[in-house]
């Protein structure tokens, strides 16, 4: 009997599709980073006080309030599953500062002793408000693309397709990025939507001011689509008319 090769780390997907309307925080669903920070470069700690729900949305907040060794502290949640190929989605009012980072991405790495797979939509304001998409596949993070983005405080929805050999990403319903090929993430991934700050990054998004503080990430929904299910919800960009879904 001939064996059948499957991606790495496709049998270790073990979440399923969901929508998330954020009228909670179901810790089934969520964990919320509290108490350390991804490394020396980010100026604030995670801390679940900057992390709540109110009024039917989740608020992430970036805020002057110390923690520990840093000057502010910040918040992030990520998913309890790992989650396979399938179309990511959020839609968020998306704060812009110098030296700051608010995003949404999928992400597999170390801490899981797995080699880094990492899909992003990430929003900076070095310059301008910006943009930025990027891939990250065992240790090529060369993938970055930048694109300017309006700074008019209105909640949008990001979207992005991940099926084998192909990622787009999206913003309500259009196009922005569309890469196909061998080398790109190919592990079930977690799933964060996180805002933090930095004071060494700052060739790629400036220097965080105690007066930029606080900020808020405002997220209205989030939602997971497994591969091979369409149109599960109405807000989705699988129910757009012209999207190829997977």
């Amino acid at each position: 009997m001939a064996s059948v090769a499957f991606p790495s780390g496709a049998l270790s997907q073990n979440g399923g599709s969901f929508f998330e309307p954020f009228d909670t925080l179901s810790q089934n669903r969520w964990f919320v980073s509290n108490g350390w920070a991804n490394g020396d470069h980010q100026s604030c700690l995670w801390h679940r006080n900057r992390v709540k729900t109110e009024d039917g949305k989740l608020l992430l907040s970036l805020t002057g309030h110390p923690k520990q060794d840093r000057d502010f502290s910040c918040g992030e949640i990520q998913s309890q599953d790992r989650l396979g190929y399938g179309t990511f989605e959020a839609r968020m009012k998306v704060p812009y500062a110098r030296g700051m980072n608010a995003n949404i991405f999928t992400f597999i790495g170390a801490p899981q002793d797995r080699p880094h797979n990492e899909i992003d939509f990430e929003f900076i304001a070095r310059n301008e408000p910006t943009l930025q998409t990027n891939f990250h596949f065992k240790g090529d993070s060369d993938n970055a693309k930048l694109q300017s983005m309006p700074d008019d405080e209105v909640f949008r929805t990001y979207s992005f397709i991940w099926e084998p050999g192909r990622i787009r990403w999206y913003i309500d319903g259009k196009l922005q990025r569309d890469l196909s090929g061998d080398a790109l993430p190919n592990e079930p991934q977690k799933m964060y939507i996180s805002i933090w700050s930095t004071d060494t990054l700052v060739s790629w998004m400036g220097e965080f001011s105690a007066n930029s503080a606080p900020q808020v990430l405002e997220v209205d929904w989030a939602a997971y689509t497994k591969l091979g299910e369409r149109c599960a919800f109405e807000q989705s960009v699988l129910c757009e008319d012209g999207i190829d879904a997977p």
